[in-house]
């Protein structure tokens, strides 16, 4: 009798192994460089990202994250370039010669602050809003990208901006003259406008500055407190200004990796791009609420609301910055469209508070996500030359 007649179920589970041995064979591995240390809220989004990716490829792709070994943050948008990376975690702030127009649009957080948006709404709304606007308004980002070898697929922030300092900062009086660390041009023009000194520091020299008075206060958000240690310089938080979030910490992918991808295999890629967008966002908002809880229980830190002067001077601030942000990136960049850039983008950014207003979770965030922005990528086209 036939062997297959004798035993079919055997040779039916030897098939079933063996095509899953082939498939397990023709996984194709990618890459994705981050300076973010282990453990942190870069590395547990990156790990998000590459199950999303490998469940929507059904296991076509996987991703291998390099936590601060292949690429460090300010390596790796010529390291994507290059090639010496699948995937990136690029800091664009840090590189405005290379991506001007996206990174423009990042200076624009601290309008958030008129909405009195709360540090959820503004840091599930602006990841999304500027990810939308990037796919599918900004020409002159996506050529940014193009011209470092790079497609763009996505950005996600931070909670907001607070400050933190080694000496109470309330007031107009007490914020003018102090040493604050800024992270950013818009929070240093803040603090230029409003009487104090900006000084650019290293956020890992931050703590040490705190530490021995080289400076007062920093403006950071609060999941830093810990990420960084700033719990034990810090003696005095004040709530509410200067506000804004940081909005650039995007994911980009080398142009060549992805042109090399089916169409089906882009999707997945932009699944995960989604998926890490949101999971950032919402670390960082857990993050911000564990530590106002553990800060409101110390004995020696105190927290404090902006008094009114000071939120009111700091709202004048930003509506009066978005006009020195499109000149700046006019005449230093050639933005032709800055204005237009600034104002459809904020009304967007609006909309996007809205959309918001009722999502609590990751998983309704990366849906929202998904529905909103990433799904109308147009995978047999987008990114590729």
């Amino acid at each position: 009798m036939p062997l297959s007649r004798r035993f079919p179920g055997l040779l039916a589970g030897a098939a079933i192994i063996g095509l899953t041995a082939a498939g397990a064979v023709d996984a194709r591995e990618l890459s994705f460089a981050s300076g973010a240390t282990h453990n942190s809220i870069g590395s547990k989004s990156i790990d998000v990202f590459a199950e999303t990716v490998e469940k929507h490829s059904g296991g076509e792709l996987t991703v291998k994250p390099y936590m601060q070994s292949l690429l460090s943050f300010m390596e790796t948008p010529p390291g994507l370039r290059d090639g010496m990376a699948d995937f990136g975690a690029v800091l664009t702030p840090y590189f405005p010669s290379e991506f001007p127009s996206t990174t423009m649009l990042t200076e624009l957080t601290m309008l958030l602050e008129l909405n009195d948006t709360s540090a959820r709404e503004a840091t599930f709304a602006f990841g999304g809003a500027i990810s939308e606007f990037v796919f599918q308004n900004c020409p002159e980002c996506l050529q940014e990208n193009e011209k470092q070898n790079q497609v763009f697929l996505g950005i996600a922030g931070s909670t907001p901006y607070n400050l933190l300092c080694n000496k109470p900062v309330r007031s107009l009086e007490e914020l003018d003259g102090k040493r604050v660390r800024t992270g950013g041009p818009q929070w240093s023009r803040w603090a230029t406008e409003l009487g104090a000194s900006p000084v650019s520091m290293a956020v890992n020299d931050t703590y040490e500055g705190l530490g021995q008075g080289v400076i007062d206060c920093t403006a950071h958000n609060m999941p830093d407190l810990t990420s960084f240690n700033f719990i034990e310089v810090v003696s005095d938080i004040t709530l509410g200004v200067p506000g804004g979030i940081y909005g650039g910490i995007g994911t980009h992918m080398n142009a060549d990796a992805w042109a090399s991808l089916d169409s089906p295999q882009r999707e997945a890629v932009l699944h995960g791009a989604a998926a890490i967008a949101a999971e950032i966002a919402v670390l960082y908002v857990e993050d911000h609420h564990t530590n106002m809880k553990l800060v409101k229980d110390m004995e020696d830190i105190d927290v404090y609301q902006a008094d009114q002067a000071l939120t009111d001077r700091t709202r004048a601030f930003i509506k009066n910055d978005l006009a020195a942000v499109a000149a700046l990136y006019q005449d230093r960049y050639n933005l032709e469209r800055a204005d237009t850039m600034i104002a459809e983008f904020r009304e967007l950014l609006g909309q996007w508070v809205d959309k918001v207003a009722d999502v609590n979770t990751r998983e309704e965030l990366t849906k929202l996500y998904w529905q909103e922005a990433f799904s109308n990528v147009d995978v047999d086209a987008y990114g590729l030359r």
